[in-house]
């Protein structure tokens, strides 16, 4: 079981103790679910860890068994929840934008940054008009409010971490990123442009994995590395954000292992050139 899954167990766990603790007496599943007006298989899902409850369900389930001083509790459990996954639909619930400023935090305190990603340009180096095709799509796909504009600029704000002194970004990619159709031609190919114009960078060092390099793993899900202290990783339904010493190595090893199948450099330069003309750019 997981350390998300075990945090979650014992939020329903604490949930059944104050039905059960309920002051005008014990509660069944059944009496709790009309009092709310639930089905009584939501309360079932909540106590036995197989849903995650929201900040009003924890608020009305602590007024309905009696005890609104328990929302304190139980709400600070659901904070804990989400420090490590973070879900897409209530992280999106007003734009792109919030998420953009909460990572642009993270790049402001670290020192090195490491960043793997199979898919797409690694975010830190995206142009404007590649970031706009990204948050366009990614919003349209989770249903979520279309603040695109903003969510661009909070993203390109990253990028001034780049000429921080002492910083230093380590990113890998793998080829399919460069290739990859997310967003019209004459944009991926300026995009390309972007990318091996900051080649030679002090603060950046940045390797690609091409198609035909020999690997020890498979060329997987994305990820970042901040600094020794936070991996930041993407599913299709959440955000994983891992702070576990043991997670972290894990992640670190990973990347170590694919920056071995990597090219720099001149290298670097012509996978991407590669790339352009296989778009038709010259």
């Amino acid at each position: 079981m997981s350390d998300f899954q075990q945090a979650r167990a014992a939020l329903g766990a604490r949930l059944r103790e104050l039905r059960e603790a309920c002051p005008g007496g014990r509660l069944t599943g059944t009496q709790l679910a009309a009092r709310l007006g639930w089905a009584q298989s939501k309360i079932s899902r909540l106590e036995n860890g197989k849903q995650t409850a929201t900040v009003t369900d924890l608020q009305d389930w602590a007024k309905a068994t009696e005890q609104p001083g328990a929302s304190d509790d139980l709400l600070a459990r659901l904070r804990g929840l989400e420090s490590h996954v973070r879900s897409w639909r209530r992280q999106l619930a007003s734009g792109h934008q919030a998420v953009q400023d909460a990572v642009s935090a993270e790049f402001a305190r670290s020192k090195t940054f490491r960043a793997w990603e199979s898919a797409m340009i690694v975010g830190a180096l995206q142009t404007g008009d590649y970031a706009r095709a990204i948050f366009t799509r990614y919003a349209e796909l989770q249903r979520s409010p279309q603040d695109t504009d903003a969510a661009v600029r909070a993203r390109l704000k990253w990028q001034e971490n780049l000429y921080r002194a002492g910083a230093k970004y380590h990113i890998l990619m793998w080829e399919g990123a460069l290739r990859a159709m997310v967003c019209p031609p004459q944009v991926l190919a300026a995009q390309l442009d972007r990318l091996a114009g900051v080649i030679g960078l002090d603060t950046l060092t940045l390797g690609i994995v091409p198609f035909g390099a020999s690997l020890k793993i498979p060329p997987a899900n994305g990820f970042w590395i901040f600094d020794e202290r936070l991996v930041i990783a993407e599913d299709w339904h959440a955000e994983l954000w891992i702070d576990e010493s043991v997670s972290i190595s894990t992640y670190l090893r990973t990347w170590d292992t694919l920056r071995e199948s990597a090219v720099y450099g001149a290298d670097a330069h012509s996978v991407i050139s590669r790339a352009r003309r296989a778009h038709g750019a010259p």
